[in-house]
């Protein structure tokens, strides 16, 4: 039986503790997440796509994993580091542990180590590759080869759906594009009333149009924006024929089809605690994150694209609308999951907008 699992940067520095999940060992970038709650909706979240996730706060699992709360069906991080995972769960929706979990989707961890340490380091120095060993003796290869290793750039292609699929609703016509989306934007938009039809990063504006939908919603997902060019076209394609709404990868692509840049941040914004205040109304709302990269405000001057929500913490984008077209974006998540609901009347916007766009539409043709 193994007893010791080492968790090894890039730099050279490694972290002795027990393992943890799956023994199929992995590379991958190491992030950090501050959220005190939410690990099953955070280990289930597609952004985090080939990454691996330290958990600031220590103790994780301790109230198990149910069949409802995953934000996807399969799992595509590369590994978790915690400081103590719970052995036993207690909770009355509870029906498997954390470890069950990490091992049914084949995700590495490893516990017993000091993650306030690795998050200091990440904040100091930025985001590093990290990988697994079992064998101590193996370090000093393992870190030779995360010097060498790149990283893969085709997150969204790997995450994405790979054919549309309806979840029913009612009212409006919504079409999401998949990027690799929690599913909990799907839950917020049928329990409006919604008929939400799923379809994947690369489908085209023409294809989006020929299913008349009342709006279309951008999904949130893994990776650098500047990747996805097919979905940057396809934006410029609907922007002003059909109103649309995007969240975190959505709202960097917009962005990005408008003319503004992106970069890719130091150690990104990842919990469920980041405060953000919206320009409009002057109120601070608690917010849900998961980014890596951010949209370069300077960029936004020659655009049709204005500001309306930032970061309290940094003073970053977070939150653009277009001068004069029906299409707004937020770079937090509005759905939560895991996190505070206080940006939920989003959606709300969202389906008035859509409204307002209906009747217009009906006086112009009437």
């Amino acid at each position: 039986m193994i007893e010791k699992r080492y968790l090894v940067l890039e730099d050279g520095s490694y972290y002795e503790g027990y393992p943890l999940g799956s023994d199929n060992l992995t590379m991958g970038e190491i992030v950090f997440n501050t959220a005190m709650t939410g690990y099953q909706e955070t280990i289930s979240d597609p952004s985090y796509t080939g990454q691996i996730i330290t958990f600031t706060y220590p103790l994780i699992g301790n109230y198990g994993i149910n069949r409802d709360d995953f934000e996807t069906l399969v799992p595509s991080l590369n590994g978790v580091v915690v400081k103590e995972a719970s052995k036993h769960s207690s909770n009355f929706r509870s029906q498997r542990t954390f470890h069950e979990v990490l091992v049914e989707y084949d995700i590495p961890g490893i516990s017993g180590v000091d993650t306030r340490s690795i998050t200091r380091k990440i904040r100091q120095y930025g985001v590093l590759k990290a990988g697994f060993t079992d064998n101590k003796e193996d370090i000093d290869q393992l870190v030779e080869k995360l010097k060498e290793t790149e990283l893969p750039r085709t997150e969204v292609q790997t995450v994405s759906t790979k054919s549309p699929y309806v979840s029913t609703g009612f009212d409006l016509s919504v079409v999401l594009v998949d990027f690799g989306k929690k599913q909990n934007i799907v839950r917020e938009l049928n329990a409006r009333g919604c008929n939400v039809t799923v379809v994947p990063y690369d489908t085209t504006a023409e294809e989006i149009k020929r299913m008349s939908p009342d709006g279309v919603m951008l999904s949130n997902g893994p990776g650098d924006p500047e990747e996805v060019q097919v979905a940057i076209d396809m934006i410029k394609g609907i922007l002003g024929e059909i109103p649309f709404f995007g969240i975190c990868l959505g709202h960097q692509l917009f962005a990005l089809s408008q003319g503004a840049t992106s970069f890719k941040m130091k150690f990104g914004h990842r919990g469920a605690n980041h405060p953000v205040k919206d320009l409009k109304t002057g109120k601070v709302a608690l917010t849900s994150q998961n980014h890596g990269y951010s949209i370069d405000k300077d960029s936004l001057e020659n655009t049709d694209l204005e500001v309306t929500h930032i970061a309290i913490n940094d003073n970053t984008v977070e939150g653009l609308r277009h001068k004069t077209l029906p299409a707004f974006s937020v770079q937090y998540h509005p759905e939560a999951s895991p996190g505070p609901t206080d940006s939920n009347y989003l959606f709300d916007e969202f389906i008035e907008m859509m409204n307002q766009f209906k009747e217009k539409e009906r006086h112009t043709h009437a």
